[in-house]
């Protein structure tokens, strides 16, 4: 064989094992120093290395080991780990080894969406303008000292795999400026109750859709309602399906999670969506629960706040887009283990898009994480909800559940935005008054009422709570969809 010939055979043969054999043991970005792992689960690890390479990770006493596979993906899963305090190492080994520091093991949450979720805690003088309601008991931004919530930022630039391994951060001092607000505060008011570690991962883009949150083929089909109507095909929305999926979400999965908090939705409500909203966000939480093989993980939601739609000059909008909008949000309760909380008094001004009251739309994620995902039943996470409705004479009774130890007026004035119609569906303001669980409703000028409604507006701010001070949800007995949806 010629020289040259023979010499290049040799480099290439050299080069093939080289990259193949030898290929080092890398980790995603997620898995890194400081993190916390959930607790009560099995724990996935995962990297990538040699096509058959062997690989061992070992933590808190035990070690899983495998083989990668023809491309070089190796995962194992960690037995359930009972919450702990103690800084502990991981250690991978194959044909190098990796040593992660500092990891906790406890409750572990995915937070998404778009600004108001994104919102960062160096907008804090927001909160101390804030005109409703307590201030924040403490300047959190400059005052946080609890080494044991620990915080990872999800950027969609920064998510390839690095050797430093350092994506995550305690929740102190300069990594929390740029963390979110909702995020931070749903952990400090969880840690307060559940006393373990808390880990938060933030993965959210201001101004976004829904649409680049789902993996682009799961929108590639056509919702059928109940009465056999079929929609049109989600996937022909113009909105970058599957961007942020597959820079900020694919790259989490399938790190261990307890659940996943939501709040999305002001970029479609301006678009005048409601049923295909619905299915898009029932489209989102079960694939999401299926890249994370958990059919049950908790997925909350925030309504979200009043806001003047209807001066948008790109759309002509009313003043009941966002009314329906909040319904389409509400669907998504006919899936298991999905919830939702109302804010519609947490803010100051309609013209504002982001009110400043994360830390109490925080505070009401955590009420209801304690009693869904953590059975705290006896913790109270929501304002009076509309159960149903019953005509008469003149009136109509309405029934509410979560109604806390009592249902009551803010201000101690009459309620507020609750409106009647009769069967020709011309609503006007009604009066309300509280009896027990109930609440009668009347308008001299209907005297054969046929609806009743609540909030239906998007300047609506009625004063209508239960006794914990939690608002009550609005809502619209003439709902046309809540039987269609399927």
């Amino acid at each position: 064989m010629n020289p040259k010939k023979l010499l290049l055979l040799t480099l290439s043969i050299f080069i093939f094992f080289t990259s193949n054999t030898f290929a080092e043991v890398t980790l995603p970005k997620i898995l890194g120093h400081n993190m916390v792992l959930q607790r009560h689960k099995k724990v996935a690890i995962w990297g990538t290395a040699a096509p058959a390479e062997k690989i061992s990770v070992a933590f808190a006493g035990q070690t899983k080991t495998t083989v990668a596979d023809k491309s070089g993906k190796w995962s194992v899963k960690l037995s359930p780990m009972k919450a702990s305090f103690t800084q502990r190492e991981m250690t991978i080994k194959g044909i190098n080894t990796i040593v992660l520091k500092n990891i906790l093991v406890g409750e572990v949450w995915l937070c998404s969406g778009q600004s108001n979720m994104e919102y960062a805690m160096r907008k804090y003088s927001k909160f101390q303008t804030a005109v409703k309601g307590n201030k924040p008991p403490e300047d959190d931004l400059n005052t946080a000292n609890n080494t044991n919530i620990r915080i990872f930022l999800d950027r969609r630039k920064y998510m390839a795999p690095s050797p430093e391994h350092l994506g995550w951060d305690t929740a102190i001092g300069r990594p929390i400026v740029d963390f979110s607000a909702v995020g931070y505060y749903f952990a400090k008011d969880l840690y307060a109750r559940l006393n373990v570690p808390i880990g938060m991962i933030s993965a959210a883009v201001p101004g976004s859709r829904i649409e680049p949150w789902i993996e682009a083929s799961k929108l590639e089909f056509e919702p059928k309602l109940k009465n056999g109507k079929i929609l049109d095909k989600l996937g022909t929305d113009d909105g970058d399906a599957g961007k942020f999926y597959d820079t900020m979400i694919q790259p989490l999965i399938p790190y261990t999670l307890k659940g996943m908090l939501w709040y999305q939705g002001e970029s479609n409500c301006f678009l005048n969506e409601n049923i295909r909203y619905a299915y898009k966000l029932k489209t989102l939480i079960e694939s999401w629960r299926n890249d994370w093989k958990d059919k049950k993980m908790p997925f909350y939601f925030v309504q979200i706040a009043p806001y003047n739609y209807s001066a948008s000059k790109d759309r002509p909008l009313t003043a009941e887009q966002l009314p329906e909008f909040w319904e389409a949000q509400k669907l998504a309760l006919h899936l298991k283990n999905t919830n939702t909380i109302a804010i519609t008094d947490l803010v100051d001004s309609i013209a504002d898009l982001h009110p400043g009251y994360k830390w109490e739309v925080g505070r009401r994620l955590s009420l209801l994480a304690l009693n869904k995902a953590y059975g705290e039943t006896n913790v109270v996470y929501s304002g009076p909800t509309y159960e149903k409705m019953k005509i008469v004479n003149n009136s109509i009774e309405v029934t509410f559940s979560n109604i806390g130890s009592g249902l009551s007026s803010r201000n101690g004035r009459s309620l507020s935005w609750f409106t009647i119609a009769g069967a020709d569906g011309k609503f006007v303001t009604a009066k309300a008054e509280i009896k027990g669980n109930k609440v009668i409703v009347s308008a001299p000028e209907v005297q054969h009422p046929y609806s009743v409604r609540l909030g239906w507006n998007e300047a609506a701010q009625s004063n209508f709570i239960n006794k914990e001070g939690l608002p009550a949800v609005p809502f619209r007995s003439d709902n046309p969809w809540d039987k269609l949806f399927k």
